[in-house]
Parts: C-alpha cells; sequence; structure tokens
C-alpha cells in the first residue's frame, strides 16, 4: 500500500451534504469500519465547521479533508480548518501549488491523459479519475499504462461493493466512495454497515 495513504486503506468516504450535528457520530462510524480518510466536500452545509469537528477528533488517526475544492481561498480555508486532503473535480495549476504550499495533499479531479500529465506537472500527490464510470476500469487500465508507474489513481464516481474487485485487477490504487457510502440524512448505523460492505470487499480482493 502506498505511503501516500499513511497505512490506510485507499477509500475515501465522500460525506457530501454532511451538516457539522452529524460530523462526529457519521466519523466515529466510519473510522470504525475501517476507513482511515474523510472528504468533506465544500457544497455541503457549513463544511469548514464539520472539516475542524472531524480533524479536532480524529486528525490523528485520519486523514481529513475536503471535496469540491475549486480556488487557492479555499485551500486556505480547509488548511485553516485542520484539514489536510483538497480534492477538486477539476485540475487547476493554481490549485494543486498552493496545496503543496500548505503542505497539503492534492488529489486534482481529471479524465484524459492531458490532464493527468498536466496535474502531474504541477506537482500533484494523486490524481482523481472522475466521473470514473464513464472509463470504467479497462478505461482506467489504458490511461494508468502510459503514466508514471509512481503516481497514485483513484476511481471516483460508479464505484461499487460488487465491482471494487475488477478496479483492483485493472491496476486502480485507491477509490472515493460518495452515495454509496454516505448520503445527507443517513445516521451512523446505516452508514457503518455500508462502510463495512467496503471495506470487507476490499480486503477479499487484495487477498485474491
Amino acid at each position: 500500500m502506498s505511503d501516500l495513504f499513511e497505512g490506510h486503506r485507499p477509500l475515501v468516504a465522500i460525506l457530501r451534504g454532511l451538516k457539522p450535528s452529524e460530523a462526529l457520530g457519521i466519523g466515529a462510524s466510519l473510522v470504525e469500519a475501517g476507513f482511515g480518510i474523510i472528504e468533506v466536500p465544500l457544497n455541503s452545509p457549513t463544511p469548514l465547521e464539520s472539516i475542524a469537528l472531524l480533524a479536532k477528533e480524529f486528525g490523528d488517526k485520519c486523514i481529513i479533508g475536503a471535496g469540491t475544492v475549486l480556488t487557492t481561498g479555499q485551500v486556505d480555508g480547509v488548511i485553516d480548518a485542520g484539514g489536510r486532503l483538497i480534492v477538486s473535480p477539476d485540475m487547476k495549476p493554481s490549485v494543486i501549488k498552493r496545496t503543496r504550499e500548505r503542505n497539503g495533499l492534492s488529489f486534482p479531479g481529471v479524465f484524459s491523459p492531458t490532464e493527468a500529465f498536466a496535474a502531474i506537472d504541477a506537482g500533484c500527490h494523486a490524481l482523481k479519475f472522475f466521473p470514473a464510470s464513464l472509463h470504467g476500469p479497462d478505461g482506467v487500465k489504458a490511461i494508468k499504462a502510459v503514466l508514471p508507474s509512481a503516481i497514485n489513481v483513484l476511481a471516483v464516481g460508479g464505484v461499487t461493493v460488487p465491482t471494487i474487485g475488477d478496479w483492483l485487477i485493472a491496476g486502480t490504487d485507491g477509490f472515493g466512495i460518495g452515495s454509496n457510502v454516505y448520503k445527507a440524512g443517513w445516521g451512523a448505523e446505516k452508514v457503518s454497515s455500508e462502510a463495512k460492505a467496503f471495506v470487507a470487499a476490499f480486503d477479499a480482493a487484495v487477498v485474491s
């Protein structure tokens, strides 16, 4: 497993729509289930408050950060709140550079080889292929074949419990899991159940 993930499974829980009042309960259920990387998209209700709560409670045992980060100012806001992971749906060299300057982890969104190489040149830590469902495992495999072997590739969008093994066989290094592990309004018990299913499927696929 890459050192980039700091010993955690390369599974990023994307908590779009999370409210601060829910953050600690949902966070605890994810940590207990085996997730060690948590992302709160910035189009969630008062996301920096949730990130600050999660970072304070779980920052010593998890990588906490934000998704849908589109500007350098948002990078600063996330880092100042205690987050470390900066995930974007697009690829902006300025956002990648600012993330590096603030000692954050940069996971920009890319779709094509051109975008992927531009993100690598800008200094990203890993690539988020989004929406991965449009590529499928074979598409990501084909693009990854021409990328530097050291760069980690995460599939985001369309990854499910039954298909996670197919993505791993194709060479995908990690995954962003959104609505299949959390939807706005889900309670901690539901999130725990879905998260444990992903962890079990990932572990079984890695072993096999």
